[in-house]
């Protein structure tokens, strides 16, 4: 790709844990993780006017939000940032050191001077899903729905600084470093464009390794990864890496040149990670919620954790007894799928029968086929195990004082769960006050009955007792980060102009 000619535009998907909140901490235990059809775009081009190693990165929809950086290459690549930035941009700062100090190990230093020869300018911006809505729906007067969402522009202006944007939990970090780091291995000639347009290979493995170290670098601690995971391969079964293999990079000098190559290549095979295919059935759809409950979800993680050491034996029958159900649920969802692919018109019309019923009476039509008893009996299996696992996460919160699953969200999802058409629901990740997420049928036409999404939208609208805002998201189709055509993507060629 000429960059003179084209901004290299690409883009990484947010993620939703659906099981396995805790457990994919540990390398024992796999969790369903979902990417969402909201992304972080990172469009890059030459600087105008052009700055031989200057480096501008942008992000429009925040006031203020605008770093510069110069790169120095007198013994190895170095990124400075200008003394005049407003505020610093850890993960920013970091994914340009690493991936352009990656680029040189890879190339040289000569072509990736080249490519600077005229500077950068990067420009990042998110889906509004990413960000609360809550203040852009009160300012034009509209009602918390789906309806009224897709009314904002795209990319809508947050009107505060980064520091100050509520966000909904969808891994922005996670999807933002992944969009940055992979955009800048194409636009540095690392990876070919092609590789973004492939499902696996070699190329997309270092871009994963690459953004899972500069995330972990970013945010000081090295986490499960099932986020970046997510941003980078798309919805799957996720077992983490083991911390060590990165361990030699983490420190305190993180912004001191260090070769890179050895570590995250695909060769190295401390890289220990599984992603194992997955997505939802066919005919369903996630539907998630920002929750505000006026309440700051505690260090949930630590609690548990800090149990985990004390009382180890029932620590270790809990999570036993809940990746159970994980797997459970993951091998139902599967089957379910298996059987549209045998027979897509029989399956469409059971998701159509189902979708007017509540969970309870999925499987009692004695006149049903066998094939349409066999399916509407996964989907009930697949919705009594998501009640099991809500049912030992809250055992395991009550035991760690952790409230993983509060009350207030059990009640309300409860409600969820026993709508028609309604498979299954849960807090997603860690829990606790501030997002749900439910999985419903979603026929091709129902008429005359209604949509399961239109009965859980009329419930979170109508509840009161905790404040309920949806997000548009579905489960991203386009699995994980892409290369990107500008102009393809509705509002992304204005936002990220240069003014």
């Amino acid at each position: 790709m000429d960059p003179t000619l084209n901004p290299t535009v690409v883009s990484a998907p947010g993620k939703v844990l659906i099981a396995g909140g805790y457990l994919v901490l540990d390398p024992a235990y796999p969790g369903i993780v979902i990417s969402t059809s909201s992304r972080f775009y990172t469009v890059i081009r030459p600087l105008t006017p052009s700055t031989t190693n200057t480096i501008q990165v942008r992000s429009p929809q925040f006031n203020a939000s605008t770093w510069n950086y110069t790169l120095s290459c007198d013994l190895s690549p170095k990124v400075d940032a200008h003394a005049e930035n407003t505020s610093k941009n850890k993960f920013v700062h970091l994914a340009l050191q690493n991936t352009i100090a990656l680029a040189c190990e890879i190339r040289g230093i000569t072509p990736v001077l080249d490519v600077l020869a005229r500077g950068l300018d990067i420009a990042i911006v998110g889906d509004n899903d990413f960000y609360s809505q809550r203040a852009q729906l009160t300012a034009l007067g509209l009602p918390r729905s789906l309806a009224s969402l897709a009314q904002i522009p795209p990319f809508a202006p947050q009107n505060v600084t980064l520091s100050e944007v509520h966000k909904t939990g969808l891994g922005s970090s996670a999807a933002l470093i992944t969009s940055l780091v992979s955009g800048l291995l194409v636009h540095l000639g690392v990876i070919p464009s092609s590789a973004l347009l492939e499902d696996e290979g070699r190329d997309r493995q270092l871009a994963h390794n690459l953004a899972q170290f500069i995330h972990c670098l970013a945010q000081g601690k090295v986490g499960s990864g099932f986020d970046v995971a997510a941003a980078v391969f798309g919805s799957h079964l996720y077992t983490r890496f083991d911390p060590s293999v990165i361990a030699p990079l983490m420190g305190d000098d993180s912004m001191q040149p260090k070769s890179l190559l050895q570590v995250v290549s695909p060769d190295n095979t401390s890289w220990n990670y599984r992603i194992r295919p997955f997505q939802l059935p066919p005919l369903t759809r996630l539907m998630l919620a920002d929750v505000d409950a006026g309440s700051d979800t505690p260090s949930l993680i630590g609690k548990v954790q800090n149990w985990r050491k004390a009382e180890p034996e029932k620590a270790n029958a809990v999570w036993t007894a809940i990746d159970e159900l994980n797997q459970s649920l993951a091998s139902t969802l599967s089957r379910i799928s298996d059987f549209h692919s045998q027979s897509p018109g029989r399956y469409a019309s059971i998701v159509k029968f189902i979708s007017t019923l509540q969970p309870l009476q999925w499987t009692a039509d004695p006149s049903l086929p066998d094939f349409e008893t066999q399916v509407a009996s996964e989907f009930h299996e697949a919705h009594r195990i998501t009640l099991a696992i809500r049912r030992s996460m809250r055992e395991m919160g009550e035991l760690a004082d952790a409230p993983i699953e509060p009350p207030e969200q059990t009640k309300m999802l409860d409600k969820c769960c026993a709508q028609a058409g309604v498979i299954g629901g849960g807090v997603p990740g860690a829990g606790g006050y501030d997002a749900v997420w439910v999985l419903m049928c979603e026929p091709e036409q129902c008429w005359p009955d209604q949509w399961p999404r239109e009965r859980i939208e009329y419930l979170w609208s109508n509840y009161t007792e905790l404040d309920v805002s949806p997000l548009s998201a579905v489960e991203s189709m386009a699995k994980g980060v892409r290369l990107e055509n500008i102009d393809q993507i509705q509002g992304l060629k204005e936002v990220t102009q240069i003014s």
